[in-house]
């Protein structure tokens, strides 16, 4: 489905009085849940929710899970850390991080090691696609701080580089 497409859906959900929308087309399903703001355990946290079916998820993603708070891992970086020092590598993209090329294998990165730019550091899943982020200066990788397998929005940093 189209970006621009899925975010007109968002934004009149958002601003009507439908509480879930549903669409299925050739390309895909979309579930668009907008959720009571009463209920929400975070403060701070949009009240919409875009649902995707499991057959879109990483096999790893559970669909149907106990409520839990939700709070962006930008937000909590932002709220819990002191800036980082040095030169901050950033995703590019909201996706899902991951270390190395496959599971089990070696990570791009390690703490400490030299690093040059255009050197690729980690993956980013989005929409079943592997995209190879490389590094864009040259240094040692100071801090790590994102976990394997961690969902990334756009901007969120990822490595500290020295």
């Amino acid at each position: 489905m189209d970006l621009r497409k899925l975010k007109t859906l968002i934004d009149l959900v958002s601003e009507s009085n439908i509480a879930e929308l549903e669409i299925t087309e050739a390309d895909g399903k979309v579930r668009i849940v907008k959720s009571d703001a009463s209920r929400s355990t975070a403060p701070g946290v949009p009240p919409l929710a875009v649902a995707f079916p499991p057959s879109q998820l990483a096999p790893t993603t559970a669909v149907e899970s106990a409520p839990t708070p939700r709070v962006s891992p930008l937000a909590a970086t932002a709220e819990t850390l002191e800036p980082p020092v040095g030169h901050v590598i950033k995703s590019p993209m909201v996706g899902t991080f991951y270390r190395s090329a496959s599971p089990g294998s070696k990570a791009f990165v390690e703490l400490g090691q030299q690093v040059k730019a255009g050197e690729p550091i980690c993956i980013i899943e989005a929409m079943k696609i592997m995209n190879e982020i490389e590094s864009d200066a040259n240094g040692t990788v100071k801090e790590i701080l994102v976990e394997n397998g961690q969902a990334v929005e756009f901007g969120q940093p990822l490595f500290v580089i020295e």
